[in-house]
């Protein structure tokens, strides 16, 4: 009996659900959490929608864990998608969790399932716009974050805590390392045949935006959306667009690339009114 043809989707959350439904449809949909009443939600949702749903927890920052959820998927077919949504905000959490959750753990799941996804897979990584807010880094420091073996990721003197000193600074070093990770590791998925992007969104109205537009940084976000030229957030139907042509037969020219959608914002940072002085 020939096996079904699995996506797992990391974070189950408005985003990861926007590109599973545009990708899902005749796949089996693994949806993968740190809570499984955030799984259990959105398989509600997607199941009444018609899509083949099961869920499991999953800690990303735990080798074990993201190995068993590889067990789990590969268990149930063959894994031919990738829908890395998972992560953790600066008004959400500690440097040190920022740094085990957003990059370690990214780079974890970009390892283990690198190892197993199906000759046409493909994935994608939510990275966000504030790593194309980071300035320049050396091109050691860049080739570090792309290719340090994952176990001594964090070991990096660039991610010690008197170097990393709060959070948007971590956040932001460990979306500008997604993007320079999956550039990385699409060398070792397309020798699998595979493929793998990134996709860097600006402020996209989840409930993880609704956090930080109510954080102590909310009015420098909410200043974001005023003067960039889009005027307005964006939502999560957008992101799950441009997820569906790169995991498509549209988008089969492209991997290891970076996607910045942020409606303007990082333009207006570097070349308009809110470039830093």
């Amino acid at each position: 009996m020939k096996k079904v043809n699995v996506i797992v989707v990391i974070g189950a959350g408005s985003i990861g659900q926007a590109i599973a439904r545009r990708v899902g449809a005749g796949n089996h949909l693994l949806l993968a959490d740190l809570l499984q009443e955030n799984s259990d939600a959105a398989a509600k949702v997607l199941s009444e929608a018609g899509f083949v749903v099961s869920t499991t927890i999953v800690d990303v920052s735990s080798r074990e864990s993201v190995q068993a959820l590889v067990e789990t998927a590969t268990a149930i077919g063959n894994i031919t998608g990738l829908i890395h949504a998972a992560g953790v905000s600066p008004s959400q959490a500690s440097p040190s969790t920022i740094l085990h959750v957003d990059l370690y753990g990214t780079a974890l799941v970009l390892e283990e399932f690198g190892n197993v996804i199906e000759d046409g897979g493909s994935g994608v990584v939510i990275a966000s716009q504030s790593g194309h807010r980071l300035p320049s880094l050396t091109p050691e420091q860049d080739k570090a974050l792309a290719t340090t073996p994952t176990d001594q990721l964090l070991s990096l003197a660039m991610l010690q805590p008197d170097q990393v000193k709060d959070s948007l600074h971590a956040y932001q070093l460990s979306k500008r390392g997604n993007s320079l990770r999956v550039k990385a590791e699409a060398v070792r998925w397309g020798k699998r045949g595979a493929r793998i992007n990134t996709i860097s969104p600006g402020i996209i109205f989840t409930p993880l935006a609704k956090d930080e537009l109510e954080g102590p940084l909310g009015a420098g976000y909410r200043r974001m959306i005023e003067i960039s030229a889009a005027g307005r957030a964006g939502t999560p139907d957008e992101v799950g667009v441009l997820g569906a042509l790169l995991m498509g037969r549209d988008g089969a020219f492209i991997t290891g690339s970076d996607f910045l959608m942020d409606g303007g914002v990082t333009a207006a940072y570097w070349y308009g009114e809110l470039a830093p002085n």
